[in-house]
């Protein structure tokens, strides 16, 4: 018995060692080889970079040659000499070609990469744009990008146009025939505007910017918050406040207009000059603006809160069918500075047509779109 214990401990005990031997051994792991779709893709993407290289001389002989025609319009206009042309000319030049030789280079360190390793392992490490020396659609005087971009553009040289939003909040209310604003049927406190759209402003004499136009589109909404138990009612046409049935909580009315202002803005503004562009900013500078504004009437509200005799809250909302003028038309005006000004129109047209007595919306506030 003892002998068959023996034997069966050095069996188990060699069995032991074998699977702990097994265990040590390293295995070698067979790396994977590329197949040949990975290796063609390369290449195409290879043979991409290398037909670039063309485009990026033909895009910087362009770019040169825009550069050029604006140097010498410059000239003709006699900006300056023609010894200055000469000399900027030649920069323009030095810039192209150091942009070539550092643009070319770049794309034979991304093939030289491509080479090195997988096409997977690149676009992981590619996914964003690099840029030193400025924005897209900016000429620089040197740049380096890393990734898909599009193609660089000189800065246009006199860029007279520019745009903006528009933004103007503020107080509201109706200046009625007859009657003092200290009269008005509305609460100050409550009755606001609002104005939300979009600008442009384009300067009228090449070389001044004393005088700007500024165009666009707004919509504003104008609201009457009524006092003292009142709402319009419609009756034949005759808009008119009446006592309310209940006690009221609030009653406002409004109106929604699309409007399409014009001002004529005056005031200074400082110049930058640069050798391939020169802009007016208007930054941080004194500026007024008058003019007016047309358009539509494209909807009205009056909004009723009350409790009824069960001590429910009610909220009635009642569109339309308020005889609104359909035609929208006023003067506005603006005195800024820097990005915000204090901002007034008044509506030309009455806000009920047809009416024995008229009443026009008036709104003061700030506005902000003025940089």
């Amino acid at each position: 018995m003892k002998t068959i214990t023996k034997h069966l401990v050095v069996l188990i005990l060699t069995l032991s060692i074998g699977l702990v031997s097994a265990q040590e051994q390293k295995v070698p792991i067979k790396k994977s080889e590329p197949t040949k779709q990975a290796i063609s893709d390369k290449q195409i993407e290879i043979d991409k970079l290398e037909a670039s290289k063309k485009q990026v001389e033909q895009q910087e002989r362009d770019a040169l040659k825009e550069e050029i025609e604006l140097i010498n319009k410059r000239l003709y206009d006699k900006k300056i000499t023609a010894e200055e042309a000469q000399d900027l000319k030649k920069n323009a030049a030095k810039k192209r070609a150091a942009n070539i030789a550092d643009r070319l280079a770049i794309i034979d360190n991304k093939i030289a990469l491509l080479r090195r390793n997988s096409l997977q392992e690149i676009s992981e490490n590619e996914g964003y744009i690099l840029r030193i020396g400025g924005s897209e659609g900016e000429t620089n005087d040197s740049f380096v990008f890393l990734g898909k971009k599009s193609n660089d553009k000189p800065k246009k040289y006199d860029r007279r146009t520019t745009d903006n939003t528009v933004f103007a909040i503020g107080f509201n209310n109706a200046i009625i025939d007859g009657q003092n604003l200290d009269d008005s049927p509305y609460k100050l406190g409550g009755s606001g505007f609002v104005e939300l759209g979009h600008t442009w402003k384009t300067r009228v004499f090449k070389n001044s910017n004393f005088l700007r136009v500024k165009y666009g589109f707004s919509f504003q909404w104008n609201k009457l918050n009524i006092k003292d138990n009142q709402f319009f009612v419609n009756n034949n046409g005759d808009i008119s406040l009446e006592t309310f049935p209940e006690n009221v909580d609030k009653v406002k009315f409004r109106t929604t207009n699309l409007v399409f202002p014009v001002h004529f803005e005056f005031g200074p503004s400082k110049k930058i000059e640069r050798d391939d562009y020169f802009r007016y900013t208007t930054h941080n500078q004194f500026k007024f603006g008058i003019g007016g504004y047309a358009g539509f009437n494209i909807g009205s509200l009056q909004k009723i809160k009350y409790e009824d005799a069960n001590g429910n809250d009610i909220k009635d909302k009642l569109k339309g069918n308020y005889n609104t003028s359909d035609l929208v038309y006023g003067i506005s005006g603006y005195v800024a500075f820097g990005g915000t000004a204090l901002y007034v129109k008044y509506d030309l047209n009455p806000i009920f047509k047809n009416q024995a007595v008229e009443q026009r919306n008036i709104s003061v506030g700030l506005r902000f779109d003025m940089d």
